[in-house]
Formats: C-alpha cells, structure tokens, sequence
C-alpha cells in the first residue's frame, strides 16, 4: 500500500504537511508529466517512484513516463553523461541521429493536457522537438553539468533552451542559459524499503541471504552504481591502505541501471580487482534490492561514497540516516549532506581516505557523535516531504509567469 502524506507526520512533524495540504488544494487536478529513461535503478527512479504517490494524495494529478530505447542509444546517452560530467568524448553525426530517431519513437509518450512535462536528465530532451500546447516545460538536471565538455553541450543545450525552465540540485550548477533557472536538491523516502526501520528478523534474513556475518570484524562499505565516476577502484586502494593496519572488511555493493551500458564492464573491472582477496566482498545488487541495501548499510561501521563526480548523491543521505559516519570525497552535493567534522568527514585521495577511516575506527564516540548528527541534518534538510513542498513553491513560481 501507498504511504500518504500523514504517514510522515511522526519524522517531519505536522507544520509542513498542512502546509502541503493547504497548498496542495489550491493546484488539484494541475497535471504533472515526468519523463525518465528508465523504471528501474539509478537517482532518478528512487525519486520518483516515492515522490508521484505523494504528489497525488497533495491532491495533484501526476503521471511517470518512461523512454524506451535501444542498446546503442543508450550507449550514446552514456557517452553524453560522460561528457556532462566533463570526460572526453567524440561525439559523432550518426550518434546524434541515433539519439534524433529515439526522441521521434518516443513523441507519444507526450501529453498535450499536461500542465507542465518534467523532463530529466539528457535522454528525453530530444522531445522538446515535438513540444506544441500549452504545457510548461521543465529540464531537471540530476548531475553536476559545470564542467561540461563543448561537444555535448553544444548539442543539448538548445534542447534546454526549448524549456521555460531548468532545474538543478545546486545553485553553483547554474550554467549561462537564456532562461530562469531553480535551484532544488533532492530528498530520500525514510518510509521506503531502502531507509525505514527493519525487523531482527529481516536483518538476519538478507545478511545470510548475502553471505555478510551479523559480528566480526569492522565493515567498511560503499553503496553505489558500478560506475566509474564512483571511484570504486580508488576504495579498494584505499582498503589496501587501511587493511595494513587494521583488522576490517571491505563490500562494494551496487547494482546497474537500465540507461547505462557501462555498469557490467566496470563490474568486471573491479572484481578483478578484487580477486583473491577474501576481506574484500563486491556485490552485484538487483536494481529493486532496496531491502538489501537499507541492511547492508546498518551492518557497516563506516560508510564511503568516495565519488570523483557527484550531482548529489543521495547515497550519502541514505547512510546518514541509519545514523552512520561516513567519508566521502568533497565534490558536488555531498559535501552539503556531510559536512567535515559535523556530520562526517572528506577526503580527497586514496590515502587521505585511508587515514579517516582509520581515525574512525580509533574513535568510536566521534563516530557514534558524526552518526547522530548526520541522521538529524538529514531530518531537517533532505526528508521527502519537505522536496514535494519545494516542488508545489516550484509550481506557483510556474503558474505565475503563465
């Protein structure tokens, strides 16, 4: 069953949902279409899958759309994300045709009753070809686009252009665009399967399941696509580093999405990697092993997220919450989720990373400290529903500028 606004009351408190109900009544029946490019794994679904039954019980009518397409323009959607993210990359005519003939494919997922069509990240832009009526167009940008490489925002940008609107998880992402531009961070679902409380039973069930002791040794664990921005080579380095000195455990536990062709290459890599060393365990997670993760993430004793690029990273948001002391490299939005020597600790390099970790393990009252803090920071900051408040303030902004 659906959880509904009043399910969140205990963690939120009352105030901001009668807000959103007050606020709520004033836009029923205004329609929201989200377009995504894939239904399962990635930032993107885990937002969406919990924000659509919320926007719904505040009284709007919001719809999910997902893209289909084939393995070679994913292929050159991940050529784009790279580039996004500043990797060098040769963009050629036929990817861009590729790319062209899917957004063609696709134009029937539009609806021209929608008040607004929410478009995320760089796959469905190609639909802006075929905007007509008189929806509003959103480009929501889920990555860190600063550092972007000229051969592909020269050919997405216009598509953003074609929008009324383009959002970002943070204002220092705000790019040289002739239109408003907002600024909005994400939220994690503390009700959802990956975040809620979970039953002795559940917890012994998915570590036996996963081949993890509930004791022992220290776990030290980073949860996250198998991707390269992830950095998950440079945390077994780092573990190397650390397992010199100290008796601990290392897992890597990730999944793939659809949308990304690369996931299985950089999942050989690091098993390769990994071979022959039996303190180091590396998980290849179901897209929908939220429950698995949620367990994973309370048996570890310190978590990292060390990514080399970060749109925001709501990974490190999930940790906090179990109340865990995390370090994680100080790039995109983490370093808003944990702030050094409050809620957690950064490093920048291999050996850096190391050295917190180790100083976690000798201190496990600051960790304990960083825990608590990280958990209530989260609480405030980055709870679902205070993001479905943001979107309805997001919405007015809209309705106004009509």
């Amino acid at each position: 069953m659906a959880v509904k606004l009043k399910d969140y009351e205990n963690i939120t408190g009352s105030k901001v949902i009668k807000e959103i109900r007050l606020l709520g009544e004033k836009l029923k029946g205004y329609i929201v279409l989200h377009i995504n490019s894939t239904a399962v794994g990635g930032g993107v679904v885990e937002i969406l899958k919990s924000l659509v039954p919320l926007m719904r019980d505040a009284g709007l009518e919001p719809k999910w759309s997902v893209m289909e397409g084939t393995h070679e323009f994913f292929n050159v959607t991940k050529l784009f994300h790279n580039g996004l993210h500043g990797q060098q990359v040769i963009i050629t005519s036929e990817m861009k045709e590729v790319y062209l003939a899917a957004a063609e494919k696709n134009r029937y997922l539009l609806d021209e009753n929608a008040d607004l069509v929410v478009i995320h990240d760089q796959q469905p832009l190609g639909l802006t070809a075929y905007r007509k009526g008189t929806s509003r167009w959103i480009w929501y940008c889920h990555i860190d686009p600063l550092y972007a490489v000229p051969e592909v925002w020269s050919f997405i940008s216009p598509k953003v252009c074609s929008c009324d609107l383009a959002v970002f998880h943070l204002a220092e992402y705000a790019r040289n665009l002739p239109l408003l531009q907002y600024f909005m961070p994400p939220a994690i679902d503390p009700l959802s399967d990956k975040n809620r409380e979970v039953t002795p039973v559940e917890y012994q069930t998915v570590l036996e399941k996963l081949g993890i002791e509930p004791g022992g040794s220290p776990v030290i664990l980073q949860v996250s696509r198998f991707d390269r921005l992830k950095d998950p080579a440079g945390v077994i380095r780092s573990f190397k580093l650390l397992r010199k000195n100290k008796d601990c455990r290392l897992i890597l536990a990730g999944g793939g999405a659809d949308d990304d062709p690369e996931g299985k290459a950089v999942l050989d890599e690091i098993r390769e990697l990994a071979d022959g060393q039996p303190d180091i365990s590396v998980l290849a997670l179901s897209p929908d092993a939220d429950l698995e993760i949620n367990v994973l993430q309370r048996r570890a004793d310190i978590i990292l997220q060390k990514s080399l690029r970060e749109g925001f990273g709501l990974t490190a948001a999930e940790a906090l919450w179990k109340g865990k002391p995390l370090v994680v490299t100080p790039t995109g939005g983490l370093v808003y989720q944990v702030l050094h020597g409050k809620t957690g600790l950064t490093a920048r390099t291999v050996e850096e990373t190391a050295k917190k970790i180790a100083y976690l393990l000798e201190e496990p009252e600051l960790s304990n400290r960083l825990g608590a803090a990280g958990k209530e920071h989260v609480r405030q900051n980055f709870i679902l529903p205070a993001y479905l408040l943001k979107w309805i303030n997001l919405l007015f902004l809209l309705k106004g500028r009509r």
